[in-house]
């Protein structure tokens, strides 16, 4: 990942590079939204201000950070962008696919801490390396508007609707009593509860947790987990699966607000000891989705970096 964060860099003018760049320890690396940037203004370089062979860079970069399937979803929801634009028409919102902004945070290096970001209307993805292996990807944001293209020539276009049909899957599975215990509200909130905070706390322990489900149920529930554990690069994948196993499995709950109707408003959250995952799909009459993986104690490499602070005194 460092490779591809230089060579970007390297591949930008001295103005562009300036732009790109800001400090680690400031608090814009943890200043973070997935509204338009016309209701949120964004630091980085956009990719509307760079050149053919630079945005190949930058989506090199992308690349190492997320899986085969990460990639494409991200750069599905950008290209989402023209779709929204041709819906609205003359809305009051700029639709551009080029307003993704790269931002490198410290000195792409093998030793010591340095982050990335790209981020814009419903992609913020955010990195955090220590030393060159340990890898913080979270938060981590997707969403969709449409969530499905209903016109058009794309269609039928889903892009996150893994995640929502393996968790109405899971729903539809349970049994009366499961059901009760799962569906915690009728409505559906607006919004995933824990917005764009820096850092949170786990929510309220409600729903139906692993320990209550069947062996059926609880593969349901690791493939729900696994949609979004499949986005990341492979490394960061497999230590998140590792940590979220230790903690138990057991323990993380389901719950659902909204209705089960495809096509309808509903939500979701999934609540391990270590993480959260959100997804939200009530504006536009339950055609517009927001999902978000959070880590506790690890958003923006927090964990990582205390432990590389105790190694360094010691």
């Amino acid at each position: 990942m460092a490779t591809a964060a230089t060579d970007f860099l390297d591949g930008l003018s001295p103005e562009q590079r300036q732009q790109a760049t800001l400090p680690f320890d400031g608090d814009e690396r943890m200043r973070w939204h997935f509204v338009p940037t016309q209701q949120f203004p964004r630091k980085g370089l956009p990719i509307k201000a760079m050149t053919e062979p630079q945005r190949k860079l930058a989506h090199g970069l992308l690349e190492a950070g997320l899986s085969a399937r990460g990639y494409l979803t991200a750069t599905a929801i950008m290209d989402l962008e023209t779709v929204l634009k041709a819906l609205e028409k003359r809305g009051r919102m700029i639709r551009d696919p080029e307003l993704y902004f790269f931002s490198v945070f410290g000195t792409p290096s093998a030793k010591g801490p340095w982050g990335w970001r790209v981020e814009g209307h419903h992609v913020s993805l955010h990195f955090t390396i220590v030393n060159g292996t340990a890898v913080a990807a979270s938060p981590s944001f997707f969403g969709s508007n449409p969530a499905e293209v209903r016109e058009g020539p794309k269609k039928g276009l889903r892009i996150l609707g893994k995640e929502e049909d393996t968790a109405r899957e899971l729903l539809l599975a349970l049994d009366e009593s499961q059901r009760a215990t799962a569906v915690i509200a009728d409505v559906a909130p607006n919004e995933i509860v824990t917005g764009t905070a820096a850092e949170v706390d786990p929510l309220s322990p409600v729903g139906l947790t692993a320990s209550a489900m069947t062996s059926e149920q609880r593969d349901l529930l690791m493939q729900i987990i696994d949609v979004y554990t499949s986005y990341m690069a492979d490394d960061a994948r497999a230590e998140r699966m590792t940590e979220l196993r230790e903690a138990g499995i057991d323990k993380i709950a389901f719950a659902w607000s909204g209705e089960a109707e495809r096509g309808k408003k509903h939500y979701y959250r999934i609540q391990g000891p270590t993480f959260l995952i959100e997804y939200d799909n009530s504006q536009n009459d339950g055609n517009h989705v927001h999902t978000v993986w959070r880590d506790f104690d690890g958003d923006f490499g927090r964990d990582l970096l205390r432990e590389h602070v105790q190694a360094v005194a010691h």
